[in-house]
């Protein structure tokens, strides 16, 4: 088991016509995000759900390993990666900014 753990930040925009990844961006303070739209809509968590299913798959980790940890109702949202590294990270969405 992996104790490797990542919290990433995700600008989530729902009923994005597909589930996909559109690279990384900077807040107004300087921190990355990772900009991410997805087909379902913002109703009943469904498209935080499937946020959460698609980095799962993403990252080739077990959907229990993804969390939500702030930010439910937001667009910005902080997510708990775990059995995750920065360089995993790097692999699947490109370089931080």
């Amino acid at each position: 088991m992996s104790l490797a753990k990542e919290i990433v930040a995700v600008r989530l925009t729902p009923r994005g016509g597909r589930d996909a990844v559109d690279g990384w961006a900077l807040d107004g303070d300087g921190r990355p995000y990772l900009k991410v739209r997805v087909s379902s809509p913002p109703v009943d968590g469904a498209a935080n759900a499937a946020l959460l299913v698609f980095l799962a798959k993403t990252l080739k980790i077990p959907r229990s390993a993804v969390r939500l940890v702030a930010g439910e109702t937001a667009r910005v949202k902080r997510l708990e990666l775990d059995g995750v590294t920065g360089a995993n990270l790097e692999e699947a969405f490109g370089p931080r900014p």
